[in-house]
């Protein structure tokens, strides 16, 4: 039957009726103001969840664009200051509207030639991304024995120990931190599984488990949109044009500031975990990942996590494991400029602290979310770490920023080499038997070991087929 045909059905055989005074309602009981005034409100301020930390959404748009090179108007920023007073006195009416005239700015923004940015490389795709690096021998891991499963066990259970750690005390300066609880070594409270984070590493897991390593942006793309209700900047900003029917890679671009901030970086573990020992692999599946909500550097920050992921399974030694990531990161890019920062800090200074205070310095005209800061957070931690999981997860901690999505990619890594054996029976906290998400279907919750052994099977069965293949 034709849509045509559909909808004329659908006239011709209607019956009228009277409906009464109540029912005569768009709202269905629901004020429909009060839900749009409410999500707009978060554009303007809002608190992360776990810690409490501000942040102002629509600052930080015309900041991630004049960080990717971009100049907006100066009636752009005046409509930030505008747009903050409508807020403070609770005035929706102009609210939404300096709201869609600044958002209007936003996609009107402007090639600034004299930004930095534009002295590198802009890798739009994995075909020319491959091409600048060189990648080395696949190194086999026997993914039947039966310690392969004791290492995701334990590489999952690190990202829920380093989420939540991180989902405390993200969004803030190590300075603060450290004014405000001193060192921290354990659980400021009562840790769960919440995190926007994991979800979607579950849903690339899911468009996995179906398609193995012929998995496509598409493919994760819907898996998204199903089963993820909302997300937040890039992530919420590609669920709505995948809604709208844009997909991959053009959803991570389309009127999408935020394309270089943290979100891809977050999620890499999982491609690494899929292709242990062959970061050619892993790459492919971390760019093929972040091209659903982001571009460029934003991918990268996802391919040198999942490269870093699948190198630890057959590499020990945190050093010479950042280093080996990093030459797969192209030279040219800026996000390589960054991390050569950071690793050419960690040889410098004899201590974290004054690494970081460098890193902070250098890169603060960048939101605490981006990419940028939380990667050179990433490499102190590992380094100054030392391969020492208590001591990897307090620098992490300590650094600030987005500790949750920083210490949830790398206190997987001495996990999955090691296996559940090197890490501190403390922080083992009966929480993380369970995993609770905001998610549709089978992942709102599932058991660890439900999801360890859908891991375990999926890369099995897929590794299989692959040998067949060859």
């Amino acid at each position: 039957m034709r849509a045509w045909e559909r909808t004329q059905e659908l006239f011709w055989n209607a019956r009228p009726v009277v409906r009464s005074a109540e029912e005569q309602t768009w709202t269905e009981n629901v004020d429909t103001s009060e839900f749009y005034d409410g999500n707009l409100s978060l554009d303007w301020g809002s608190a992360v969840p776990g810690s409490g930390a501000p942040e102002w959404i629509m600052a930080a748009a015309v900041q991630a664009l004049e960080n990717r090179g971009y100049r907006v108007s100066e009636k752009g920023n005046a409509l930030l200051d505008q747009g903050l007073a409508a807020y403070q006195r609770k005035d929706f009416v102009t609210l939404h509207q300096v709201s869609a005239l600044l958002r209007r700015e936003l996609s009107c923004a402007v090639r600034d030639e004299t930004s930095s940015y534009w002295n590198y490389t802009y890798y739009t795709s994995f075909s020319q991304y491959e091409k600048a690096v060189e990648f080395p021998e696949r190194i086999p891991v026997d993914v039947r024995a039966p310690e392969f499963r004791d290492r995701i066990y334990a590489g999952w259970l690190s990202q829920l120990i380093g989420g939540a750690m991180g989902t405390m005390v993200e969004g803030y300066t190590s300075a603060s931190l450290y004014q405000a609880f001193g060192d921290v070594y354990g659980y400021l409270r009562e840790p769960n599984t919440y995190n926007d984070d994991l979800t979607y590493e579950l849903a690339f897991l899911d468009a996995f488990s179906r398609k193995g390593y012929v998995v496509t942006s598409e493919d994760i793309a819907l898996a998204w949109v199903g089963l993820i209700p909302c997300g937040w900047s890039a992530e919420e900003f590609a669920l709505r044009n995948i809604k709208n029917g844009i997909f991959p890679p053009v959803s991570g671009t389309h009127d999408n500031p935020f394309n270089e901030w943290i979100g891809a970086q977050m999620r890499g573990g999982i491609c690494g975990m899929a292709a242990p020992g062959d970061p050619y692999v892993a790459a492919k599946l971390a760019w093929t990942d972040g091209e659903v909500s982001h571009a460029n550097n934003g991918i990268l920050g996802e391919v040198f996590n999942a490269v870093m992921t699948s190198l630890a399974f057959v590499e020990r030694d945190m050093t010479s494991l950042v280093d080996q990531a990093m030459a797969l990161i192209p030279k040219d890019s800026e996000y390589y400029s960054v991390l050569s920062y950071a690793r050419e800090c960690c040889r410098r200074y004899g201590t974290w602290k004054e690494a970081l205070a460098d890193c902070s310095e250098k890169y603060r005209k960048y939101n605490w979310i981006h990419a940028y800061p939380n990667a050179c957070c990433e490499i102190i931690a590992l380094l100054y770490g030392g391969g020492d999981y208590r001591e990897t997860l307090h620098i992490i901690t300590m650094c600030g920023f987005d500790v949750d999505c920083n210490a949830g990619m790398i206190m997987p890594l001495p996990a999955l080499n090691q296996g559940m054996s090197i890490i501190p029976k403390d922080l083992v906290h009966p929480a993380f038997s369970r995993i609770a998400s905001y998610m549709r279907g089978r992942y709102r919750e599932i058991d660890l070991e439900d999801l360890v052994d859908d891991t375990c099977s999926t890369i099995n069965k897929f590794q299989n087929n692959k040998e067949e293949d060859t």
